[in-house]
């Protein structure tokens, strides 16, 4: 055994100490980091929101029945009741306000032109569910002006498998394809569809817009109708109208879903 000098002794000594204190350093800054990494992830947790709304898928046979009764706003004088039903019911749904003041006021334009199809804003959002998320999808935003922040156009109806063979019937005007046509706006129109049966929500004199919320609400209203030949407030109606829309079982089962469940959620508690 040798035995080590006492300046010798105390610098050892010294240098497990400094080793000790190293550790106890990274120990507390691999902590720091942890927490500051917590908290960056819970600001953006808190900045995300609720949790999504959550939309049971209900396997309805068609024509068995329709989604629960929604009840827009009446048009009753006052400081924007419309926008004040839609913030309301935007809080317990995944619905944009401005996308629910599009339906909304597509029920009513309804309600007074067409009152016996007795189709329902909850409709409307169901399909604008499937369709686009209410505006909102693949990178767009529904803006205040009701135009997606960039245009809704979809894939090429080229015969592809499962999807059906439509020549370009618009010339590209609306979708900017000029050899096929292509589904656009946040409703999925169709040119052909859209140039028979578009309507201008607002009374400004301008072109009906499929990109444009409003008019796009309002006319799926008026095609899910059928010119007023519909009862979309009996099953076989709601299921005639829909599969007129989109002829697949699966498809209006997700609306029947989406529509109901938000008929549900906005009856005020």
């Amino acid at each position: 055994m040798v035995l080590l000098q006492p300046q010798r002794r105390r610098s050892r000594a010294a240098n497990i100490v400094g080793r000790i204190a190293l550790v106890l350093l990274l120990i507390v800054v691999v902590a720091a980091g942890a927490w500051g990494l917590g908290a960056l992830n819970r600001r953006d947790a808190d900045r995300v929101g609720p949790p999504p709304f959550l939309v049971p898928l209900q396997e309805v046979e068609p024509g068995a029945a329709a989604p629960g009764n929604a009840v827009a706003p009446p048009p009753t004088p006052g400081d924007n009741p419309l926008t004040e039903w839609a913030t309301r019911v935007a809080s317990k749904t995944d619905i944009p306000v401005r996308a629910l003041h599009a339906y909304a006021a597509a029920d009513l334009t309804m309600q007074r032109d067409a009152p016996s199809c007795r189709i329902s804003w909850a409709t409307l959002a169901g399909i604008g569910r499937i369709e686009s998320h209410h505006g909102n999808i693949n990178g767009a935003r529904l803006q205040d002006n009701g135009l997606p922040s960039r245009p809704i156009i979809g894939i090429p109806l080229d015969g592809s498998p499962g999807v059906r063979a439509i020549n370009d019937t618009d010339g590209g005007r609306l979708d900017t394809d000029t050899r096929w046509d292509r589904a656009v706006g946040p409703m999925q129109f169709i040119p052909g569809t859209w140039n028979r049966w578009a309507k201008r929500a607002a009374a400004d004199g301008q072109p009906a817009d499929p990109q444009n919320i409003d008019d796009a609400a309002l006319t799926a209203a008026r095609y899910l109708c059928g010119g007023g030949s519909r009862d979309l407030g009996t099953g076989p109606g709601w299921w005639a109208a829909v599969l007129a829309y989109n002829n697949s079982v699966e498809y209006g089962q997700n609306v029947f879903s989406g529509a109901d469940a938000y008929a549900r959620a906005s009856v005020p508690q």
